[in-house]
């Protein structure tokens, strides 16, 4: 097969499965593993992929994100059941960082009946509702996000530089055995930054997100400390997991 023929080829799986890894690809295009790696190179130069960690996604994908009220609805009773697992780990007394995110939204939407906790974050959607809690609230400034209802950009990141919270509470919109992605460059630097910021670092994930890595990536499984998810993974990832000092708290 020409090269020409293989890019075509390569640009038709894409497009049809979204994404694929490495190893799926190869099989379909039945070509060595360094011609792959050469044809993925020219083609993401043209923009027809993008290379995440391990494999291809299809650009056309990526740029449609959801919206943020579709996301509230999907897997709804996991998210509700992660925000339950999550509150139980947030001790009296504590100062926490919310992350924007569906998932984030239910634990937030929680941990406002607390009146022991001080919040903190950067979703529009979770100070909405903040006037009904009954925690501490502080909310910082920024760009709108509008299909995350994030505030995001340099106002917001330096509110950030002058914060400390005990816990941060965060969302992925993928993830893999090495790493933590999410779509977005702005929401990417603000995960970072929450990190940064925070002393004890909760992954809030249902378990469908799991070896479907987006786009750009914020953090390493070593950074956190705990997942809280909404089933309980396979014994092999929470060996994996465990190793790089992560406990898995399943809702379910």
């Amino acid at each position: 097969m020409f090269a020409q023929e293989r890019h075509h080829a390569i640009k038709k799986f894409v497009r049809e499965h979204r994404r694929l890894s490495f190893a799926e690809l190869q099989d379909l295009v039945s070509v060595s593993p360094a011609t792959l790696r050469r044809d993925l190179t020219e083609l993401e130069k043209s923009g027809d992929i993008l290379r995440v960690h391990g494999g291809v996604l299809d650009p056309a994908y990526v740029r449609s994100e959801i919206s943020f009220d579709e996301r509230l609805l999907r897997h709804s009773s996991a998210k509700k059941a992660i925000a339950t697992k999550a509150n139980a780990l947030i001790p009296p007394g504590s100062s926490v960082y919310v992350d924007a995110g569906s998932t984030c939204m239910e634990a937030g939407r929680v941990l406002l009946g607390r009146k022991d906790l001080r919040i903190v974050t950067h979703s529009v959607a979770l100070t909405a509702i903040a006037l009904h809690g009954q925690a501490e609230f502080l909310c910082i400034g920024g760009e709108l996000r509008r299909v995350s209802g994030a505030l995001v950009g340099g106002a917001a990141l330096g509110a950030l530089s002058f914060l400390h919270t005990d816990f941060a509470l965060l969302g992925a919109s993928g993830m893999d055995d090495e790493e933590c992605s999410t779509t977005e460059v702005s929401e990417a630097g603000m995960k970072r930054s929450i990190l940064a910021r925070s002393r004890r670092h909760i992954l809030l994930a249902d378990f469908s997100k799991w070896q479907q890595p987006s786009t750009i990536t914020f953090a390493k499984w070593p950074d956190f400390q705990d997942w809280v998810t909404d089933q309980s993974p396979p014994a092999k990832i929470q060996k994996a997991l465990r190793s790089q000092g992560v406990t898995i708290h399943a809702a379910k």
